[in-house]
């Protein structure tokens, strides 16, 4: 063992001698580097600061000149018409895709077609809204909910037509007004022979229903009104009265307060069903915010100087390739 001493130690003077000598040539081989870096840009100072200077004042054109704008519409999709203004949207989206901007122009009424450049449409997610006072609905989600993850179903597109608010964007090139965009799209997209019949339908259904909710009303107020009479008479008379817990004045006077919320839901709903596709808000000329949105002045110099570096180490690499083939023949 004693023998094996010194040899160890040697290997390990030389290894660490190795290991001393490789990071000194990595730091001059760094060093190198440097220096090389240093002498290309002294070498192209002057195409370096012509490249800066034109990358900067195109990105500073291109910032104030290629803004993009997004217009948000909330909009309410009446009588189970969810399915056919998302299919309308996705018709607009194709026909700005398309280029046809005589289908714009003509068909959906838009004043500058070629200002428009996409159009979408996503849910406003409300579960609350989506299960308020409707228990089939509560139970639907709860049903889907025991074999899935909730949020996935909640925003499932299934699940998410059927919320009451959605979301219309309009990007544009350009600064908008409602006459000359939102109007010709909301008219465009209320325009539905079908759903207009429903429509009819569906109010004179609703004051139908309003006017036999205050019918009934009226009649509960009566009922109350003589149980009213009759529990004063017996309180003036000497004889000792007992009521019935089953005269079921609890169930009427439950009834009464449900037929009145419901009149006031009713009345509410009212407001919005002028249309089949009720505008609810509008946001305009919001402007768009990018990744790059605003920093091309800084983006672009980068990239052209990045380009530069490149092309001369490309032709760098190429007149040493060349001069070594013509050496070998």
């Amino acid at each position: 063992m004693s023998v094996n001493l010194p040899q160890n130690t040697e290997n390990q003077e030389i290894d660490l001698s190795q290991i001393s000598n490789k990071i000194g040539s990595l730091f001059q081989n760094f060093s190198a580097l440097i220096f090389r870096c240093i002498q290309f840009f002294i070498r192209n100072v002057i195409v370096i600061i012509a490249l800066l200077i034109v990358g900067i004042g195109l990105g500073f054109f291109l910032d104030t000149t290629q803004k993009t704008y997004d217009q948000q519409i909330i909009v309410a999709p009446n009588f189970k018409s969810a399915d056919y203004l998302y299919a309308k949207i996705d018709l607009i989206n194709a026909k700005i895709i398309e280029g046809d901007t005589l289908f714009l122009k003509n068909s959906v009424g838009l004043k500058k077609p070629k200002t428009i450049k996409g159009i979408k449409i996503e849910p406003i997610t409300d579960v609350y809204k989506f299960i308020e006072n409707k228990s089939e609905n509560f139970e639907l989600i709860k049903l889907m909910a025991e074999d899935g993850d909730i949020k996935k179903i909640l925003e499932d597109n299934l699940t998410s037509k059927n919320y009451t608010n959605h979301e219309i964007v309009i990007t544009t090139n350009d600064l908008i007004t409602e006459k000359s965009t939102i109007e010709p799209i909301l008219n465009f997209l209320n325009e539905s022979d079908y759903f207009k019949k429903v429509q009819i339908e569906e109010l004179k259904n609703a004051q139908i229903k309003l006017s036999k909710n205050d019918t009934i009303i009226a009649q509960i107020d009566a009922v109350l009104k003589g149980f009213s009479s009759d529990v004063n008479s017996r309180k003036q008379s000497d004889k000792l009265v007992y009521y019935n817990e089953n005269t079921q004045l609890n169930d009427i006077i439950k009834t009464k307060g449900d037929l009145i919320y419901q009149q006031g839901v009713l009345r509410v709903d009212l407001i919005g069903m002028d249309k089949v596709i009720k505008e609810n808000s509008a946001t305009l000329n919001k402007q768009h915010q990018s990744f790059i949105g605003g920093k091309l002045k800084l983006i672009l110099p980068f990239l052209l100087i990045l380009f530069f570096i490149i092309w001369s180490l490309f032709i760098n690499f190429y007149k040493k390739q060349a001069a070594k083939q013509k050496l070998d023949n």
